[in-house]
């Protein structure tokens, strides 16, 4: 049984447009078309768009997804393996630069540092100006 634009969209949880958007973009095979010129798509295409959601939670891009669509549909699953242990470090890298500018921002919170200028002066100033300040170069420059 085929399904209308709108039924694809809803059992997957996304809006029209995405839907159309990922069809333009490649992600989702070119519908059936009815003698009106409306879009029939496989029950498949509510599974596929699901998998690109829950991809693109994962950190995937749309370029990713679309080259992980093309490789799964030749079943070569290491490629998976491999672009997930990537992505994997990819996100850890960023959470720990993300835990370094959080200590910074709450080390400035904690000073009371209001304006970057006259901070950047100061030499307790946490925020990573010791470039600016001739320092040695020893903070982080996450910011």
């Amino acid at each position: 049984m085929k399904l209308r634009s709108s039924q694809v969209a809803s059992a997957a949880g996304v809006n029209l447009q995405t839907l159309r958007y990922y069809e333009r973009r490649g992600l989702l095979a070119e519908p059936d078309r009815t003698n009106g010129g409306h879009r029939l798509y496989p029950p498949e295409a509510v599974t596929t768009l699901r998998v690109i959601k829950a991809a693109q939670r994962l950190g995937f891009s749309l370029d990713e997804i679309a080259d992980l669509l093309k490789v799964g549909g030749h079943h070569h699953g290491t490629d998976l393996k491999e672009r997930a242990a990537t992505k994997l470090a990819d996100i850890e890298t960023r959470i720990a630069d993300l835990s370094v500018i959080a200590a910074t921002l709450r080390s400035a919170l904690a000073v009371g540092c209001d304006d970057l200028m006259s901070c950047a002066s100061e030499p307790n100033c946490p925020i990573p100006f010791t470039d600016l300040r001739g320092g040695t170069g020893q903070r982080s420059s996450a910011l």
